[in-house]
């Protein structure tokens, strides 16, 4: 499997679940305080949204490369 077949195939699925989930989440642990042995922190849950245009157009640049490197064996 040749390495641009695999970047297509990585595309589609990526455009596929940016269009089923819209985004992902992740948590971001920051310190706040810290008096000698005493250390606070805080995780913050941060969004990133995944626009509808991205997922879309990465499904299509990945079938793109497919039909080319179909078109090239």
């Amino acid at each position: 499997m040749s390495a641009a077949k695999i970047v297509a195939l990585a595309l589609i699925v990526a455009g596929i679940l940016g269009l089923v989930y819209g985004g992902f989440s992740y948590t971001k642990e920051t310190q706040q305080v810290k008096l000698g042995p005493i250390e606070v922190s805080v995780n913050e849950k941060k969004t990133v949204n995944v626009p509808m245009w991205a997922g879309v157009g990465a499904i299509v640049i990945g079938g793109g490369l497919l039909l080319l490197e179909k078109r090239k064996n």
